[in-house]
C-alpha cells in the first residue's frame, strides 16, 4: 500500500483558451471544440489523479493560475493551484519536481493513464526506483516520477519531437542513472488520436457533442 502522505501528483496544463491549446487538432476540430476537449481531458485527468488516492494533487498552470476554469477545478477537486515557472518544458518540470520529496508528474492530454497506472508508478518509486517513466507511443513520455535527489535530466531534450524518450535514455545512461519504464501509453495530440479516442469505450465520452465528422468519415 503506497503511503498517501509520501507522494505528490503534479498535473501540468495550459489555460483552455481557444486557438492556444490542442492546435494540432485543428482542423478537423474548431478552435472552440479543441479548447473544450482540453477542458474535458484536464477534468478527466484530475479525477483519475484524485481517485488514485496517492497523496496531494497539484495543478501547475500556464501561463498563470488566474483563469476561471482553474478556480473551478481547484474547488471541484480540492487541489492546490501553482503557476508554472518561465522557461522550456524541462525547466518547468525540473522546478516542479524539485519542490517535492517524491512526485509523479503527468500532463492533461493523456487520458489513457488510469488510477491503476498511477498506483503502479507510485509503487515503483517506493521500491528503490528513483526514476520512473510512462513512455508514450509517439516517442515522448506521459509520466515521470522522481524520488530523492533530483538529477538534471531535462537539459538539451528536443521537446515535442519523436526522440524525447530516446534522448532521455541517453542522458540517463551517460550519467549512470538507473530507471524503470512502465508499459507505453498514448496521448491525444493529432487528428489520428481522435479516432482512437472515439473507439475507446471508456474514454469516448470526452468527444460527446464535438464536431468530428471530418475525422471520423
Amino acid at each position: 500500500m503506497v503511503e498517501a502522505e509520501a507522494l505528490r501528483v503534479i498535473v501540468f496544463t495550459k489555460a483552455p483558451i481557444a486557438g492556444q491549446v490542442k492546435t494540432r487538432l485543428c482542423p478537423p476540430l474548431s478552435w472552440d471544440d479543441a479548447a473544450e476537449l482540453h477542458r474535458r481531458m484536464l477534468r478527466h485527468t484530475l479525477n483519475t489523479a484524485s481517485r488514485a488516492n496517492l497523496g496531494s494533487v497539484e495543478l501547475h498552470c500556464a501561463p498563470d493560475t488566474n483563469h476561471d476554469f482553474f478556480a473551478d477545478c481547484s474547488r471541484d477537486f480540492g487541489i492546490r493551484l501553482k503557476a508554472q515557472v518561465a522557461g522550456d518544458l524541462g525547466v518547468k518540470m525540473q522546478t516542479a519536481l524539485n519542490d517535492a520529496r517524491r512526485a509523479i508528474l503527468i500532463g492533461s492530454d493523456c487520458p489513457s493513464i488510469t488510477t491503476e497506472y498511477l498506483r503502479k508508478a507510485a509503487s515503483a518509486l517506493m521500491k528503490n526506483n528513483s526514476i520512473v517513466f510512462g513512455p508514450a507511443e509517439d516517442g515522448g513520455y506521459g509520466l515521470i516520477g522522481l524520488s530523492g535527489a533530483k538529477p538534471d535530466i531535462f537539459a538539451g531534450i528536443p521537446w515535442g519531437s519523436s526522440t524525447v524518450m530516446k534522448s532521455t535514455r541517453n542522458i540517463l545512461s551517460f550519467n549512470g542513472l538507473a530507471w524503470r519504464e512502465l508499459e507505453p501509453i498514448w496521448d491525444v495530440d493529432r487528428p489520428a488520436d481522435l479516432k482512437r479516442l472515439a473507439r475507446d469505450t471508456a474514454l469516448n465520452y470526452l468527444l460527446n457533442d464535438l464536431t468530428l465528422a471530418p475525422v471520423m468519415g
